[in-house]
């Protein structure tokens, strides 16, 4: 037996994972690592931490793949990469050390300086050039700050980079200073139609190139494994992309007008646009989808900043539920909201509306508000936000979405996919496995390595496990998406005091 090995990087944990030929997972393991959050709106990771909870997985997972093996470790094909995107690792490449914590994509510490670069006019150069809009949640203003005010000094040994590159670097012993086009689509420096670092944002944000990975197609080989972990030496890593646009290669939607939805921590709404990139969409993200190593396939992107992570706060913030699958059994028990609206702009915003300030909110509580009111009020909130990202995708494209395909931890929610459905007005198909980030990478991996020949045999991989339809009538839904409108017209602005009057809801 051969396997095909996937490590996903998540903002939460890390998860390595094996599949064979088929596709079928035959191996996995997690770890959790912590989340630190020194200020309000300030979100950390120990790049220490990351490393460590890869190598903890990679340990059990080849443990596991012997005693499904007959005692014996089956040989690895090759290993993909899937990681967090926007996060910014600073290390030393002398040392390998790193030099600050990693700030993380939800972090917003530098919405001011995003905000005082708009006001200079150079928001539609960025947009022109990378398809992103001036946002914190992006890497750029991240590796500036920490440049600027987080102590990293500069020099010939700085090494600034997405958590891919990181771990690309332990992986190989510190030979490997690489990135693949997807991550570097997400870091406000790079040129998506030149395919380079752009010089004239690196200097306005006074970001060396010297210090960035060379960037290299997803699927290609990157570098051999050192012997630094349970996997041994010599394995190629093959495949690399950031965890929506793997997603979006492991629901196989290789074809223009194909669309996903991953619901993570935050989610994400990909669709293939082709080979030609696009003009830029009010409200949405031009990024790189994949690069199979003959130039970009481009998709258009929503990305919603909480939705999982909202079901997260009914459990550690509100000690209302214990796991997610009890937020579901909560909110099935009522059949509305009764009224109750969840914002989960805990924070900001994210498309297609790019607010920092807006801040989250629940509205519409009577005294006769109950927990299963709030819970499935927030799971609503999910499938609210999604529709608003589809109809801007939709309006912007002329190109109306029939299916989405979904995946994600959230994806196994009945009450949710449902919703969805009819919310959208289209199908919303889940695969038999929703851990499609992982599956990606190990695709990219194993076609770049010979395991699979072709994306049509890719694509033949991908298997249904449920298809959820819309009902008849969506009166309920549309009410409620006006609603929706009326609270989030509330919640904007809200941290500036700038608060959008409910006409414009």
């Amino acid at each position: 037996m051969a396997v095909v090995v996937a490590i996903d990087a998540g903002t939460t944990g890390v998860r390595s994972m094996a599949v064979d030929e088929s596709g079928t997972e035959v191996g996995y393991a997690y770890q959790a690592f912590a989340q630190h959050y020194p200020a309000p709106g300030l979100v950390e990771h120990d790049p220490s931490e990351i490393w460590e909870a890869t190598t903890a997985t990679l340990n059990v997972l080849c443990e596991v793949l012997r005693a499904s093996n007959d005692g014996r470790m089956p040989a690895v094909s090759a290993l993909g990469i899937t990681n967090q995107r926007e996060t910014v690792v600073a290390w030393d490449r002398r040392s390998g050390q790193p030099l600050a914590p990693a700030i993380v994509w939800q972090d917003v510490r530098t919405a001011a300086r995003c905000a005082e670069l708009e006001a200079a006019g150079y928001q539609n150069e960025v947009r022109q050039r990378t398809g992103l809009v001036l946002s914190p949640y992006f890497s750029g203003t991240k590796a500036e700050w920490l440049l600027r005010d987080g102590g990293v000094e500069r020099g010939p040994d700085l090494a600034l980079g997405t958590v891919d590159s990181w771990l690309m670097w332990k992986l190989s012993g510190g030979t490997a200073f690489a990135t693949d086009a997807t991550n570097a689509s997400r870091t406000l420096l790079y040129d998506i139609v030149a395919g380079q670092w752009s010089s004239q944002l690196c200097n306005l944000l006074s970001v060396p190139t010297n210090a960035l990975p060379e960037v290299r197609p997803s699927s290609g080989r990157f570098c051999l494994t050192a012997d630094t972990t349970a996997l041994g030496a010599g394995i190629a890593v093959s495949g690399v992309a950031g965890d929506q646009q793997a997603a979006l290669f492991g629901q196989a939607c290789h074809s223009v007008g194909m669309a996903k939805n991953t619901y993570g921590t935050g989610s994400f709404v990909l669709m293939n646009v082709g080979d030609v990139c696009p003009e830029p969409i009010d409200g949405l993200l031009t990024t790189v989808a994949w690069d199979l190593g003959e130039g970009p396939t481009y998709a258009l992107e929503g990305s919603i900043f909480a939705t999982g992570a909202a079901v997260g706060w009914l459990r550690d913030g509100l000690d209302m539920v214990t796991s997610p699958s009890d937020a579901e059994a909560l909110a099935v028990s009522v059949s509305d909201s009764a009224g109750v609206v969840m914002v989960p702009a805990f924070a900001g915003l994210g498309s297609p509306w790019w607010d920092p300030d807006a801040r989250a909110a629940l509205l519409g509580m009577t005294f006769a508000t109950r927990p299963a009111h709030v819970a499935r009020a927030t799971i609503e909130s999910m499938a609210l936000q999604t529709r608003d990202v589809v109809e801007a995708m939709s309006a912007g494209t002329g190109r109306a979405i029939t299916e989405l395909r979904i995946d994600g931890g959230a994806a196994t929610n009945d009450l949710l996919c449902a919703m969805q459905a009819d919310h959208l007005g289209a199908s919303v198909s889940r695969p038999a496995v929703t851990e499609t980030t992982a599956l990606g990478a190990a695709m990219l991996a194993g076609l770049a390595e010979g395991v699979w020949s072709s994306t049509r045999e890719v694509a033949a991989l991908w298997r249904l496990g449920r298809r959820f339809e819309p009902s008849g009538d969506r009166s309920v839904a549309d009410e409620n998406h006006v609603q929706w409108r009326r609270a989030l017209a509330l919640t904007r602005g809200w941290a500036s005091g700038s608060a959008v009057p409910t006409s414009e809801g």
